[in-house]
């Protein structure tokens, strides 16, 4: 068994959140495949499974561990048995999650390994969080694969909907960390991959980059029906919940855009209200509500400033009025650690309510691969070395 100086840290991490409602909202004899890019060298793995939003209880049938191409594809004879309490079966009541044993693996950090997972009876595939980026890739497979070296071609597809996996953390060294990215579907997309590139770069192995972030959610609400329930939840049900990273003392958090953007009217969407339109203060509240909780945990708190949103479809004068009064705070206030001006680094300097040139993903709210390079960029080095 490993030194006792050694200690658990988060080395990769999502949220869990509540999956798109489709009438295919179970599945049978599956197999999910996501590699991973280790930032930690250690000795042991761990993982947590998660069912926080699920309905029922879901078994899974089993799960392994292995080295990856960084693809679909294992290498052959790296697979291990992940187990729960000694069982290769585990079942995960509703709104739980549980943490496997140990298992005794030599990692180095930069490799990939992945954490196949099989579903064998019907199970319910509500847990789950949508991911993108240069190293947030899944796979799934028709059958039994979990084991198989290669997914067979004709019976398996990419996914970037990660189910159950919520967590993996290695047995390493005392002087490794963990700094967290906590928000919506920015954070969700790539600027949290791009910062595990540089961090690996950067730290040699010291820091890893957790990612907690849900799209469509917001700070002070959440949806109560199906139409767009996968828009998750809000911010004080998810905050204390993810931010429970094994060896983290940081968090960047960078929320709060869709709260601006979504309220409508009834006229226009009966299920997006005006009263769902909050006050720059309330939305100041809501970010104070996450520092006091960080800070009660132990962590060191990062604001990121919210970014440009003019052409967004719901665009209007009093939203950029709003965008600006909740950043103008982040940047001033003594309450955190820090402010990381994302909008700055990303907006037209001229016309700072827009995306720079090729700063824009198209849609005038997320983006460009430019931009979260940018983000990533913007982060300071002392808080990933």
């Amino acid at each position: 068994m490993p030194e006792n100086n050694s200690k658990w840290t988060g080395a990769w991490g999502n949220a869990i959140s509540i999956a798109a409602r489709r009438p295919e909202n179970y599945s049978k004899n599956l197999t999910l495949r996501y590699p991973v890019k280790m930032l930690l060298s250690g000795n042991a793995l761990r993982i947590k499974l998660d069912n926080f939003c699920g309905t029922e209880d879901v078994t899974i049938t089993s799960v392994f561990a292995a080295r990856s191409d960084g693809n679909s594809a294992i290498k052959a004879g790296t697979s291990l048995p992940v187990t729960f309490g000694g069982s290769v079966s585990v079942t995960i009541p509703a709104g739980e999650n549980v943490t496997s044993d140990p298992v005794s693996m030599d990692i180095k950090a930069g490799e990939n390994i992945a954490i196949s997972i099989y579903l064998g009876e019907f199970t319910e595939m509500r847990s789950a969080v949508l991911i993108t980026g240069p190293l947030s890739k899944g796979h799934f497979a028709v059958g039994n694969h979990a084991e198989a070296p290669e997914l067979p071609e004709k019976l398996s597809n990419k996914t970037n909907w990660f189910y159950f996996l919520s967590d993996i953390e290695v047995l390493t060294d005392n002087d490794k960390r963990a700094v967290i990215c906590f928000g919506d579907s920015i954070t969700a997309q790539a600027w949290p991959d791009f910062l595990m590139e540089r961090t690996l770069e950067i730290s040699c192995g010291k820091t890893s980059i957790v990612r907690k972030a849900a799209s469509g959610t917001r700070i002070l609400r959440q949806y109560d029906n199906i139409v767009y329930d996968s828009y998750g939840l809000k911010g004080d049900i998810r905050f204390p919940r993810e931010i429970l990273v094994s060896g983290a003392d940081t968090i960047i958090i960078q929320h709060g855009i869709n709260d601006i953007i979504h309220p409508v009217g009834t006229d226009v969407n009966k299920f997006r209200p005006w009263s769902d339109l909050p006050t720059a203060e309330e939305m100041i509240e809501g970010l104070r509500y996450y520092i006091r909780i960080a800070k009660e945990h132990g962590l060191k708190v990062y604001l990121g400033t919210l970014l440009p949103i003019e052409g967004w479809r719901t665009y209007a004068d009093f939203r950029e009025e709003l965008r600006n009064a909740v950043n103008n705070w982040m940047r001033t206030t003594d309450e955190a650690d820090g402010c990381i001006d994302f909008d700055k680094a990303v907006c037209d300097p001229n016309h700072p309510s827009r995306f720079d040139k090729d700063c824009d993903s198209g849609d005038h709210l997320h983006p460009s691969i430019t931009a979260y390079k940018r983000m990533a960029e913007a982060v300071p080095e002392e808080l990933i070395r």
